[in-house]
């Protein structure tokens, strides 16, 4: 794009935007990189007020569909490789990030096949069910 972004570094910016909140101020870099299965992110978010990597562990294992796999010591996080196959959005490498005030960075994979595809809908629609704000349809006899 003339802005240097390609369309899908803008359309996760959009996304973000539209699901959280208009005025948040984010950049992304989406790079290709040649697996059969998976979505990786390095994020870095920056909190109105501080948080240490403890509360946001707390945080994100209370967190549906979200499992923390944080060890510090070689082979500690989670790879698109081990999440094929699997419903949950993986969290590792939590740590401060010295570069803003009350920052986190961390690591996060996904298999792109089930979540952020048809799976979502599911668990949409389930989480509608479930808080009866809609009704699921009677089967037929």
């Amino acid at each position: 794009m003339e802005d240097g972004y390609t369309k899908e570094e803008w359309k996760m910016v959009a996304e973000t935007k539209k699901i959280l909140d208009p005025k948040i101020k984010l950049t992304a870099t989406c790079v290709r990189v040649p697996v059969f299965i998976g979505h990786s992110e390095a994020v870095n978010v920056e909190f109105e007020q501080p948080i240490t990597v403890e509360e946001a562990h707390e945080i994100l294992r209370s967190a549906p569909g979200c499992l923390v796999v944080d060890k510090h010591e070689p082979g500690g996080y989670v790879t698109p490789y081990e999440c094929a196959g699997e419903d949950a959005t993986y969290i590792s490498r939590v740590r401060e990030d010295a570069t803003v005030e009350h920052g986190l960075s961390f690591w996060c994979v996904s298999d792109n096949l089930r979540k952020g595809a048809a799976l979502n809908a599911v668990q949409i629609a389930e989480c509608l069910i479930n808080r009866k704000l809609i009704s699921a349809k009677q089967k037929a006899a």
